[in-house]
């Protein structure tokens, strides 16, 4: 295989070499029974004599690290002798910054799978409509112009702005036009640009409490001075925003993680505050599609006049996560900074997704897998609903919701609820404790349930073994 040899450093040529493939030997670059190139033709391409190049082979291979095999060639050694050192597992020489190692690392993606899997946030996939989606993708590559290699446009695909700013005027009475969208990879990159365009060190940002822990560690990474406001049966306790905040972050339509909408005269008073206070309000709208009752209340966005909201949607509940499809919308003022930065960030999202999912909208098939897809989890919470009537009452107090993946749930009596979790899990139950949810001190112990990903035949056999484990 091809490798590189550096003749930079101390020492003649020869040592030179030995000691680079001696290293690559060690590490594991150079893999047992992999075959080195011969002795002539690395000396062709490193420019020196083919002797130079011979005596670091010899010296290898009498240190036991290469094997010579006549006709054949030189291998690295099928069991290279164990070094007398090397470096300390772990070993750290350019620390990050140290807020870095202060915030979580997220687990979920390195978490076993589990039979019965009541995870938040996680749509089912089994119910994607994959050959209708494989065709949107089969017709973006077969229209692709061959001679087209250039970047698209960082705001994203043209016809996907106008699918996602008529989908929005539709079912949100967000109007706005397409220039006024932006594609994102997820809402999370959406407030990753919001982040750097609007934080920066010792900005003061207020995100929900409890609340979606991601945003929270994002504007911390960004240096901002982040505070919890606590969070009530009508949303965002508006009169407990610090003085000095420039940021809030809301979930107004679907409290996450409790799941109440943010009552009307709650959102007239963080509009009036964030016009006072000239600040602005991001408004995560991420699960709004999922509606089982009642009418939805106006969007934050459509009932401000100050522009002073920005607001944010994903296709990863609705869709697949795995597509990383999200959106922002923001005023004239700050799109060109937006586009810039997500210019600088990444260039663009992928254009053949964002194509596929303009179609996938626009012949109506996105609107037709929603419907089926909210009947589908509408079913899923009522069985849910009706197995903790019937058999927790005396344990769990559900929070009242009316829309998304998931139920929130306070605990009743003195419960170790990490140790439930922990006996739930051995069980091949994945519940979520609501501690997780709280980033700014102990919060009310809860479980929080989803619904989205585990199978309606799989829910009452999952909650038994749930009660056994109590």
């Amino acid at each position: 295989m091809e490798f590189h040899v550096s003749l930079a450093g101390r020492g003649d040529l020869s040592t030179r070499i030995y000691r680079q493939l001696h290293e690559a030997v060690l590490d594991g670059r150079l893999r047992s029974g992999e075959r080195l190139p011969p002795t002539r033709e690395l000396a062709r391409r490193l420019a020196v004599s083919r002797n130079t190049v011979a005596l670091a082979y010899e010296r290898l291979t009498a240190e036991g690290f290469l094997v010579g095999r006549v006709g054949a060639g030189t291998f690295v050694c099928a069991t290279p002798p164990a070094p007398n050192t090397l470096p300390a597992a772990g070993e750290v020489m350019v620390p990050p910054r140290p807020v870095w190692q202060e915030l979580a690392t997220d687990d979920r993606v390195a978490k076993d799978t589990l039979p019965y899997d009541f995870s938040v946030g996680v749509p089912d996939a089994r119910r994607f409509p994959i050959e209708t989606w494989r065709r949107q993708v089969t017709r973006q590559l077969r229209d692709l112009p061959p001679a087209d290699a250039s970047y698209g446009d960082p705001a994203g695909h043209p016809a996907l702005r106008e699918e996602i700013a008529r989908h929005i005027g539709l079912a949100r009475s967000v109007r706005v036009p397409p220039a006024q969208v932006l594609v994102t990879n997820g809402a999370q990159q959406a407030l990753d640009l919001i982040a750097r365009v609007l934080v920066e060190p010792g900005t003061r940002v207020a995100v929900e409490e409890p609340g979606y822990p991601p945003a929270r560690e994002l504007f911390t990474s960004f240096g901002a001075v982040v505070a919890g406001v606590p969070v009530d049966d009508e949303g965002i306790d508006v009169r407990a925003i610090p003085a000095g905040t420039r940021l809030v972050y809301t979930t107004p339509s679907h409290q996450f993680p409790l799941g109440p909408p943010m009552s009307l005269a709650r959102r007239t008073a963080l509009l009036a505050w964030a016009r006072h206070a000239e600040a602005v309000v991001i408004e995560d709208d991420y699960d709004s599609e999922f509606r089982f009752a009642d009418r939805p209340l106006e969007p934050l966005h459509s009932l401000d006049r100050g522009d002073r909201v920005l607001y944010v949607g994903s296709f990863s509940k609705s869709m697949l996560p795995m597509l990383r499809l999200g959106f922002l919308v923001a005023q004239p003022s700050l799109l060109p900074a937006l586009v810039t930065a997500k210019r600088l960030t990444d260039r663009q999202t992928d254009g053949t997704t964002q194509g596929a999912m303009a179609g996938f909208m626009a012949d109506g098939s996105f609107a037709r897998h929603v419907r089926r897809a909210t009947r589908d989890y509408s079913t899923r919470r009522t069985t849910i609903l009706s197995v903790l009537r019937r058999d927790f009452a005396d344990r769990l107090e559900v929070v009242p919701s009316t829309a998304g993946l998931h139920l929130a749930t306070w605990v009743r009596g003195a419960v170790d609820v990490p140790a439930l979790v922990e006996r739930a899990a051995a069980a091949g139950v994945r519940v979520e404790d609501m501690a997780g949810y709280f980033g700014f001190g102990a919060g009310r112990p809860g479980l929080v349930i989803g619904y989205g990903g585990i199978a309606p035949d799989q829910i009452e056999e999952g909650l038994r073994l749930l009660g056994e484990a109590w």
